[in-house]
């Protein structure tokens, strides 16, 4: 198992890198379904894809998946500082679970978000214990 500390940070999600960020917005021949200058995204949780994650916009941040066709109707926060906020009370005053399935824990001192309920950890998740 690798850490990744933006993901660690980030609520389980991975900073895109500005051409993978910005790739979807560009235009491309032939592609009628570009982003536009609206959103931008910005965290994903599956870096080998990546098809889904958080985008942040002049509306706040929200969800965005490839398969649904790109974003959702309403943003999830209104800022990114309302977002660094909630994973702060996640982390510090809880509930585990009050921004969604993935919880904060503890794997060989690092902290991994994961959904007790299914968990995506392999060889490390009988070593992950919720923080709460």
């Amino acid at each position: 198992m690798r850490a990744r500390s933006a993901r660690d940070v980030l609520a389980r999600r991975v900073l895109l890198a500005p051409a993978d960020a910005l790739g979807a917005r560009l235009p491309e021949i032939g592609r009628s379904d570009m982003w536009g200058a609206a959103v931008v995204p910005w965290l994903t949780g599956d870096e080998a894809g990546p098809e889904s994650g958080h985008y942040v916009g002049a509306d706040g941040v929200g969800r965005w998946s490839l398969p649904d066709n790109l974003a959702c109707d309403k943003p999830d926060y209104p800022s990114i500082a309302a977002y660094l906020d909630a994973v702060h009370r996640t982390l510090t005053k809880g509930p585990a679970d009050a921004m969604g399935s993935d919880v904060p824990g503890l794997v060989w001192g690092c902290l991994i978000w994961d959904d007790p309920e299914a968990p995506l950890l392999d060889n490390a998740l009988e070593h992950w214990h919720p923080v709460h």
